[in-house]
Formats: C-alpha cells, sequence, structure tokens
C-alpha cells in the first residue's frame, strides 16, 4: 500500500484514478464482475518480509507504516534481503486464516504477492527472490491459501506492486541504491513483472482478481498490456483500478478513502483494521466494531465495496484484535448480510447523520445508528411503503405513517420504533417498497432540522490563480485564494434561528504528513443573511464516518431563515493563513436549527391530542 506521509505523487495518481470517469462499459467486464458486485466486504492481507523487523530497525522505532520500513529507514538491499533467512511463520494456519475471513462475513481473500519491497510470497522461477527458495520456510504459502479458499467458498485475489520494487535495480522507488536515471523501467516489467502475473494466474486455480498498485511512471500502453495479459490467461478475473491509466474493471480509492456522495460506478475502497497495513507491534490503534460496521455500511451505500486488512505476524498469526472485530462484523452480518450482500446503493446521493442507506429492488434497508429518541422520520421518499420491519425481528412489523406535506413540498416517512436497538453498533430497518425506490434527490433539510452542505455537491466558482480542488473525501483543499467561493441551493422545510458551523478537516500537506492549519475569516451568505467569523482550534473531533481523519468545528455565526422554500447559500474566505501550506480545508458548511426551549406541559389523558394522521390529509409541516 502507499505510505500515509510520503510519495505524494503515488497518491495523486489514486486519487485521480478514484474520481476518474469509468471505463466503457463492455460485456465481458459486466460479466467478470458480477461476482464483486455481489460480494461487497473483502479481506485485504498485507505479509512480507516486513512482519520481520515490526516497525522497528536496528534497535529504533520506524515511522510511518509497517511494510514500508525498507523506504523510511533507507534500509541497502543487501541488508534488508537477510531477513528473508529469518522469515519462518511456523505457525502459519491457511484454514484457520480463510475460517476467519469466512466467519467475518468477507467473500474475497486479496493477499500480497509481491510488495513493493520485491520479496515474492509465492514459488517463483522468474527470481529465487521468494518464500519457498529463500526463506527456511520453504513453503508455497499461496497453494495452501488457494485450496482453503477453494474449501470454503471463499474468493481468492492476489496483490501485485507492479511499479514500485525496491529490491530491483530497475523497479521504481529505490533511490538509496540504485541511480534513478539508470533504471530499465521497461525492462523490468517484461523480465520480472510480466512472468511473475503469468505464475500467479497458472500456479493456484481460478483467481478472482489482480490488485495492482501505485502506477508511477507506468505507460497507459504498459498499463493496457498488463491487463490484457491478466484477461487473456484468466478472462474472468478482475484488474484493480490501480493499474494506471483509467484501464482497470473497477476504481479505487485512495487509503482509508470513503467519498461522501453515492459513484455511479464501481469502486472499492482500501481499510485498515489499526494505522498500518503490515504488521507493526507497536500499533496498537484498533477500529472499533461499530467504526467497521458502519465504514461497511457506508461505502456499500455508495456502491462501493470494502476491502478491510489484516497484518499477520512473521510467525503467520493474525493479531487477536483484528480476529476479535473481524468476527463481532460477522456476528452483525450474519443477522442484517441481505442489506449488505448484492445490495444496490442508496437513492439519495448524499448522507445522513443518523446511518446509511442500501437498497435492492422494492425494497429499502435504512442502517441505524444513532437510535432516535421519537420515531423515525425520513424525508424526500416518494414511493408507497406497504410495510416495515427489523431485519433483527423479522416477523414483527413496525408501525409508520406516510404523509404527503403539499404546502411543504414534502414527503415523510415516520416509522415507530423499539424504544432501544435490537443491534449494539447498527440496526437495519427493511422497507418494502410498491415498485423500486424515488426519492427527491436535491440537497434538503433534515427531520432534525439540521442543514448540511458538503462541497462535493457545490458549485465551485474559481479564481484565475486558484489551486482549489475537492478531493476524494468530498473535502475542498488547497484553498488558499480569497477569490475562491462555494455555493449550493437547498429546500428549507422548518424555518428559524440556525447556527453556522464550519467543519474543517486534517488533510495531506505538501510535504507528507496529516494536519490542519486555522485562522481563516470566512463568510456564510444564507438566504441572503451573512455570517462571518474565524476557523478555530477549539472544537477538534475524530470524524465520525472515518475516525482516521480529524475534524474542526467553528461556530461563526447565526442567520435567521424564513420557510418553505429554495435558499442559496454560499462560502467566500475573506482571509486564509497559510503558513503551513495547507490553507482552508473545508469539510461541510452545517445549519443547525435553534429550537426554543418550550418546556413541556402535562395533557390530560381525555385531551390528548390523536398522534397519527391519516396519510395524505396532514395539514401542517413536518415537526
Amino acid at each position: 500500500m502507499m505510505c500515509r506521509r510520503a510519495v505524494i505523487a503515488a497518491l495523486s495518481l489514486s486519487l485521480v484514478s478514484s474520481v476518474a470517469a469509468p471505463a466503457q462499459p463492455d460485456a465481458a467486464r459486466e460479466k467478470r464482475i458480477q461476482w464483486w458486485r455481489q460480494a461487497r466486504f473483502g479481506m485485504f492481507i498485507h505479509w512480507g518480509l516486513y512482519a520481520v523487523p515490526a516497525g522497528e530497525w536496528k534497535g529504533q522505532p520506524i515511522a510511518g507504516i509497517g511494510e514500508w520500513i525498507m523506504n523510511r529507514a533507507k534500509i541497502p538491499v543487501k541488508e534488508y534481503e537477510l531477513l528473508a533467512g529469518r522469515f519462518n511463520p511456523v505457525k502459519f494456519d491457511a484454514d484457520a486464516w480463510v475460517r476467519v475471513a469466512k466467519e467475518a462475513g468477507q467473500q474475497y481473500i486479496v493477499i500480497t504477492s509481491k510488495h513493493h519491497d520485491g520479496f515474492a510470497m509465492f514459488g517463483s522461477k522468474a527470481s529465487p527472490y521468494n518464500i519457498v527458495d529463500a526463506t527456511p520456510f520453504k513453503r508455497d504459502v499461496m497453494k495452501e491459501l488457494s485450496a482453503a479458499c477453494q474449501k470454503h467458498g471463499v474468493k481468492l485475489c492476489f496483490y501485485y506492486s507492479q511499479s514500485q520494487d525496491w529490491h530491483h535495480p530497475d523497479g521504481l522507488g529505490n533511490t538509496w541504491d540504485y541511480d534513478d536515471a539508470k533504471k530499465n523501467f521497461p525492462k523490468y516489467l517484461n523480465e520480472l513483472v510480466k512472468p511473475h502475473v503469468r505464475e500467479i494466474l497458472t500456479q493456484y486455480g481460478p483467481i478472482g482478481l489482480i490488485w495492482f498498485d501505485t502506477p508511477q511512471r507506468i505507460t497507459r500502453e504498459q498499463s493496457q498490456e498488463l491487463t490484457d495479459l491478466v484477461h487473456s490467461i484468466q478472462p474472468d478475473a478482475l484488474v484493480s483500478g490501480r493499474i494506471g491509466n483509467e484501464v482497470g474493471d473497477y476504481r479505487s480509492m485512495g487509503d482509508n478513502q470513503i467519498p461522501a456522495r453515492v459513484m455511479d460506478y464501481d469502486w472499492e475502497t482500501p481499510v485498515t483494521l489499526n494505522d498500518t497495513w503490515g504488521f507493526k507491534k507497536d500499533d496498537q490503534n484498533w477500529k472499533s466494531t461499530q467504526t467497521l460496521i458502519r465504514q461497511l455500511v457506508d461505502v456499500v451505500s455508495k456502491n462501493g465495496n470494502y476491502l478491510l486488512n489484516v497484518g499477520p505476524t512473521s510467525e503467520g498469526v493474525i493479531p487477536q484484535p483484528s480476529v476479535d472485530r473481524l468476527l463481532e462484523v460477522g456476528k452483525w452480518i450474519k443477522v442484517n448480510g441481505a442489506a449488505v450482500y448484492g445490495a444496490q446503493p442508496s437513492p439519495y446521493p448524499y448522507e445522513f447523520e443518523w446511518g446509511s442507506i442500501t437498497a435492492k429492488p422494492g425494497r429499502l434497508y435504512l442502517h441505524v445508528i444513532d437510535w432516535p429518541k421519537r420515531d423515525f422520520m425520513l424525508y424526500g421518499l416518494r414511493s408507497k411503503v406497504k410495510s416495515a420491519h427489523l431485519l433483527a425481528a423479522p416477523g414483527t412489523p413496525l408501525k409508520f405513517m406516510q404523509i404527503q406535506d403539499r404546502t411543504a413540498k414534502l414527503s415523510v416517512l415516520r416509522i415507530t420504533l423499539p424504544a432501544s436497538p435490537p443491534d449494539k453498533d447498527v440496526s437495519v430497518v427493511a422497507l418494502e417498497l410498491d415498485g423500486k425506490p424515488t426519492v427527491e434527490t436535491g440537497l434538503a433539510q433534515q427531520p432534525d432540522g439540521k442543514v448540511t452542505l458538503s462541497p462535493i455537491f457545490a458549485d465551485v466558482t474559481k479564481a484565475p490563480d486558484s489551486g482549489l480542488s475537492i478531493d476524494a473525501r468530498g473535502v475542498a483543499t488547497r484553498w488558499f485564494n480569497t477569490g475562491d467561493k462555494l455555493s449550493w441551493k437547498f429546500r428549507l422545510y422548518r424555518g428559524g434561528e440556525f447556527r453556522v458551523v464550519l467543519v474543517s478537516s486534517e488533510t495531506r500537506g505538501a510535504a507528507g504528513g496529516d494536519n490542519w492549519e486555522g485562522g481563516h475569516k470566512v463568510t456564510v451568505t444564507a438566504g441572503g443573511q451573512s455570517a462571518s467569523g474565524a476557523v478555530g482550534d477549539g472544537d477538534r473531533r475524530k470524524n465520525a464516518r472515518n475516525p482516521r481523519w480529524q475534524d474542526v468545528y467553528s461556530e461563526i455565526g447565526r442567520v435567521k431563515l424564513s420557510a418553505p422554500g429554495m435558499v442559496d447559500v454560499t462560502v467566500k474566505a475573506d482571509s486564509i493563513t497559510a503558513a503551513h501550506k495547507m490553507g482552508f480545508t473545508l469539510r461541510e458548511v452545517q445549519l443547525v436549527k435553534i429550537e426554543p426551549n418550550i418546556p413541556a406541559r402535562a395533557v390530560p389523558a381525555k385531551k390528548r391530542p390523536a398522534t397519527r394522521r391519516p396519510a395524505g390529509r396532514a395539514k401542517s409541516g413536518p415537526r
């Protein structure tokens, strides 16, 4: 995988790949991608010689992710090669690994056949630098994994680093041993990469896909040659988007990247369970089970696949914290898998704070994370709901009511839920619909009164020398110019006074590393009223959907808006600080409705008003 704090050019390539227009559909691609769309959830395995030092070199901890230790510590090839003599995974059990994936609900496994360190984790005649010929273990672990995957019905797939190779003199990335100007990259591709790819496609049975990575300096012609090689040997095998140059079968987001909107093409995101990919003994920053489930359903709701990584030790053991979390996810999937496997994306283009939506023909699944204290409400669903139930309680129907408020031009679905959720992490409500899901797709105020505006939905006005861009997460980055502006239109249903909150995000700096910069003066204009203030550092929070990133919340003022109707919003920076070359990084604008503090009054039972109205007869707006 790419290093979080290095190789900016490689990261840029992956992000470009993630947001580029999808490849033209064709019958062969449609046939081979069907299993992948059904699977939705896979296991990534980063395993290699880097598991031996496990983040330390010559007694010193090395910053960065585990599998990048050769690069980060600039370890000479001759010294790094000695790790092969110490790599002896005597506790490796292919069947146990695959059973963990199976119990977790993961439908495919992608394992590193060769990472950037150049060491082949399979038996190869193309080079003796491989697990069979160069280690005391002498076994081809990929053959054992292939047999176990076939036994348990899990697709076996291979990761292969086609451009970076720090061991080979003509591979890219190693500038401390080899003169970059003297590298013969085509020679490397023809004499090592293509023979390797041919071997992994002919020695291990049917392969689900080849997961290429970091396509640095590879030409479109070279990317196409590798893609054609894969399809010529195994026509049903997919090629990942990181083959480069937009010739893959699906798109790959950057590492730990989840977009802010539904994508209209096939994509996948690779995600770490902690902060590293390859095993690193001092990294114990594990994601919670709820975060993993939330990310899984978030990705599926946006038309993607979730590839969750484990990094086994040099002995061949998947760390127990990884296993524990995977098995917890598996328990959830056994109950709620119908809302994941083969699920289609949400008909709504935007995110919901309460959770996510997936779909199937004639059905919607509401993945509720923030369990409501009162009835659950959903705006904008035009389709008639025939029934509702929790996947955890399929035989118990839920009471619901649909309202078409013609005055506010609003469709409201209200569902009465149990007082507490049946699942401790995410509970799923299944809605049976009369026909396919039809919704109002415009940006709109939500039932809690809040309006959330992401840059990914904005109209962007750039100054002539602007560098402003929207990254794969939907964050406006490289905002250094006060002439830039973002604009939105949204539908307001309930007027009142609103707090104007700017959510600024960590991002990657020009010199690498994740950082944040504040002190900017910003003006937000909503409905003709303006609020101005500074982006501060007082309210810093982990991103709820992706704790890999931190957000900073800054309230800059208040506005009063009437209702109902369309409202224009603009954001413009009056001044921008850029001492750390980060600039203004905007993840979203929030208009948070201030509810009046009205004390509750006891109502005699005989005078208590009806709590429900017949569908289509409501006279007042939503509450």
